[in-house]
């Protein structure tokens, strides 16, 4: 079953509950930049998301650069953000600590 996008109204509450998250400026996606003590704690997050995202085969896109992890979230077949991105994303907050 291919899961469904938001609404606009409903992914405006979604990110009401996110913290940090916010809309993708030019797309239908959110997005979070994630910090971290130094290089060894990005990536040792990044493992355990990585873990998770296999899990429930829908992957992240993310650009990281020593201790930074900048994420955007979106499912693209369904053309915009699905319970599967707020689901992913309260996983890393709370593999993060946030």
């Amino acid at each position: 079953m291919r899961p469904r996008k938001l609404d606009e109204a409903a992914r405006h509450a979604a990110l009401a509950s996110l913290e940090g998250w916010q809309e993708t400026l030019g797309r239908e996606a959110i997005t979070k930049t994630f910090r971290f003590k130094d290089f060894n704690a990005a990536f040792a997050w990044m493992t355990r998301v990585a873990l998770m995202a296999e899990r429930c085969d829908h992957h992240p896109e993310w650009f990281n650069v020593y201790n930074r992890v900048e994420v955007t979230l979106s499912t693209h077949d369904a053309g915009g953000v699905t319970a599967l991105d707020l689901d992913l994303a309260r996983f890393m907050d709370l593999a993060a600590g946030s």
